[in-house]
C-alpha cells in the first residue's frame, strides 16, 4: 500500500474572507479520502496539534487544522498566541464556525475527497467542534473534553463563552464525546448534564468516560498525558471516524 505523506503549512479561507494560516495534511494515494478538521486546544496550534494532524493522514484522512490565533498574533510563538488570544476573551464563536465552514470547503474541494467530513477538537476545541457541529452541515464530530458546553465559565476564567445546548436542535451529525472520568473541566457532571440533553433531543451519540484520565490527557508534550487512556482514545476515535467517514456510509451528492 503506497503510504507517502505531503503535510504543509497552508492559507484557506475563512471567515469573513480572511485568509487563515493553517496546517494540512493527507495521503498522497488517489483516495477517495474522508476529510477531518482539527479544532486545536486552548494553548494554541502548536506542535503536538501538528503531530495529531499529521496521525490522521496517516489514518487515511486528509486533515485540516486552522490556526485560529493567527489573527490576533501573525507569527508569534503558540504560547504568546494563546496568551494575547486568552487575554482577549478566546476566539469568538461566530469567527470560529466561519473558520471551520471554510476548512470544511477547502477539503472537499481536494480532488482526493470523498465530500464526507468530520470535526474533531481538543480541550476548548472540544466545545468549538461541538459548536461546529450544530451550525454546520457535517458528517461526524468528536468533542475531547470540551467543557462549558451546558454551563457558563466561572467569572475568573480567560474565555468568554456560552453554552452550546440551545443549539443541539441544529446538530447535523453524530457526536462522539471522550471524557476523562478524573477531569473537572468539564466534570463527570457536567457530561452527564450533556448526554442528558443530547438524548432529550434525539440526537446520535456515543459517549465514554475513561477511568485514569484527566484533562488533556490526549496531550503528549504535557504532565496530564495518560498513555493507556490516550491509546483507548485513538481506538475509539478512529473506529467513529471509520463508520462515518467512509465513502459507503452515505451519498453526498447534494454538495
Amino acid at each position: 500500500m503506497y503510504d507517502a505523506l505531503l503535510a504543509e503549512t497552508v492559507t484557506f479561507t475563512g471567515h469573513g474572507g480572511d485568509r487563515v494560516e493553517a496546517y494540512a495534511a493527507r495521503p498522497l494515494a488517489p483516495g477517495p479520502f474522508g476529510g477531518v478538521v482539527v479544532i486545536h486546544h486552548m494553548p494554541g496550534y502548536d506542535r503536538a496539534t501538528k503531530e495529531i494532524v499529521r496521525r490522521f493522514a496517516v489514518e487515511g484522512y486528509a486533515a485540516l487544522c486552522p490556526n485560529l490565533y493567527s489573527r490576533e498574533a501573525p507569527g508569534a510563538s503558540p504560547e504568546e498566541a494563546s496568551a494575547i488570544a486568552r487575554s482577549r476573551g478566546g476566539v469568538p464563536d461566530e469567527r470560529l464556525v466561519g473558520d471551520v465552514s471554510g476548512a470544511v470547503r477547502e477539503l472537499r474541494g481536494l480532488a482526493s475527497s470523498n465530500q464526507r467530513v468530520a470535526v474533531v477538537g481538543y480541550c476548548s476545541g472540544g466545545r468549538q467542534a461541538l459548536l461546529a457541529a450544530c451550525e454546520l452541515d457535517l458528517d461526524a464530530a468528536v468533542d475531547c473534553y470540551g467543557a462549558f458546553a451546558t454551563r457558563l465559565p466561572p467569572e475568573d476564567f480567560p474565555l468568554a463563552v456560552t453554552p452550546v445546548t440551545p443549539l443541539l436542535p441544529g446538530l447535523s451529525c453524530p457526536l462522539l464525546g471522550l471524557f476523562g472520568a478524573e477531569d473537572t473541566t468539564p466534570s463527570p457532571e457536567e457530561t452527564a448534564e450533556l448526554e442528558a440533553a443530547l438524548k432529550a433531543r434525539g440526537k446520535e451519540y456515543e459517549f465514554h468516560t475513561l477511568a485514569g484520565a484527566g484533562h488533556a490527557f490526549f496531550a503528549v508534550d504535557r504532565e496530564r498525558y495518560r498513555p493507556e487512556p490516550a491509546l483507548e482514545g485513538w481506538r475509539l476515535l478512529l473506529d467513529f471516524l471509520a463508520r462515518h467517514l467512509a465513502t459507503d456510509s452515505g451519498a453526498r451528492a447534494t454538495r
